[in-house]
């Protein structure tokens, strides 16, 4: 039986927030499990999710595999001892200095809502040393921007082990960037974390200006040029979110990017963002160009002479620009020869 979580105290209590992507349902179900029905601390949890899918199937996994009550998060609800609460589909979820839940619809970061990043930034301007959080399985590096504002705050990390995750790259990028002494399997995670909890928590250190400046643009309340003009220089990329122009934000050797409405990436979320645009844009063209040419070949078939001769041409260099893009577009595919038919 699940039994009746403890109120969270704002003022001393200590917060668990976690990170995952690819790989993740199993991921936090192998960790949750190691939780016990008492657990002294609130956890926060963001798996990405696409817009579409409601994470009914994560939320339904995890109660029927844990002690400990798992709930989809909603505004304003006051954070609880002992209780899960998931970053619902297509919001990110914070948290408030008086401890209570926040949701918004903030502009997208590393390409996903829910992101990470949000989440542990809210967390570490709210309650500095008594944060932990933790980063699991995915793919890219969501999170690690999160991390470094935790560490900053004086908060604890906790990172999955590369080994024993089914997609490495997150906590690898998390490694390489946040010096912790927590790299660990999953496994190992709950005695881990049951101490932390147990022990004081760490020297309280000034919270740094640009993470809540960070915190604020991710509720909404302050998002513009005089805000991200503080956390970096203006550089000439466009965002891919919405077509205006970056500021480049650089804390130690971790570069990111900002717009000012908000969209936020990592150098690699960013190429990653900038690539899928490049081949949606080829698809169009692709697909404009084909259309093209048969309108050209049809037009030329019902004319004669001259008229026909162009229709003709137009439509054969049509069919030059056609193979230009499909070269482009098969130079990216990943299939090696083994994938190939003999």
């Amino acid at each position: 039986m699940k039994i009746i979580s403890t109120i969270f105290s704002p003022e001393s209590g200590k917060i668990v927030v976690i990170g995952t992507s690819a790989g993740g349902m199993s991921a936090s179900i192998k960790l949750l499990q190691q939780f016990p029905v008492d657990f002294p601390a609130p956890i926060l949890m963001v798996q990405h999710i696409s817009g579409d899918a409601s994470g009914d199937a994560l939320l339904q996994a995890l109660n029927e595999s844990i002690e400990l009550k798992c709930v989809h998060a909603i505004q304003d609800a006051h954070l609880e001892n002992g209780k899960v609460y998931l970053a619902p589909s297509d919001h990110h979820l914070m948290v408030s200095k008086s401890g209570h839940v926040q949701i918004t619809k903030g502009a997208q970061e590393n390409r996903s809502r829910p992101a990470i990043d949000p989440l542990f930034r809210s967390a570490a301007v709210a309650f500095g040393n008594r944060v932990i959080g933790i980063i699991l399985t995915g793919y890219l590096d969501d999170g690690t921007a999160g991390l470094i504002a935790i560490k900053r705050c004086g908060g604890t990390c906790i990172i999955q082990e590369p080994n024993d995750a089914e997609y490495p790259d997150m906590p690898q990028n998390a490694l390489n960037q946040v010096k912790t002494i927590y790299r660990l399997p999953i496994a190992k995670m709950g005695a881990a974390l049951m101490k932390i909890l147990a022990a004081p928590a760490k020297k309280q250190v000034e919270i740094p200006k640009d993470i809540e400046l960070e915190v604020k643009i991710a509720e909404r309340v302050l998002s513009d040029l005089a805000a991200v003009n503080e956390l970096g220089n203006q550089v000439p990329f466009n965002c891919p979110g919405c077509g205006g122009v970056l500021w480049k934000i650089k804390k130690g050797s971790f570069l990111r990017y900002r717009c000012h409405t908000g969209h936020a990436y990592t150098a690699a979320s960013l190429v990653a963002e900038q690539t899928n645009k490049i081949e949606e844009t080829m698809w169009v063209a692709l697909r404009m160009f084909e259309e093209r040419r048969n309108l050209l070949t049809t037009l030329a078939k019902g004319q004669t002479g001259a008229a026909a001769r162009s229709a003709e041409e137009r439509a054969a260099l049509s069919q030059v620009h056609i193979d230009r893009i499909r070269a482009i577009l098969l130079a990216d595919d990943k299939a090696t020869k083994s994938d190939l038919p003999s």
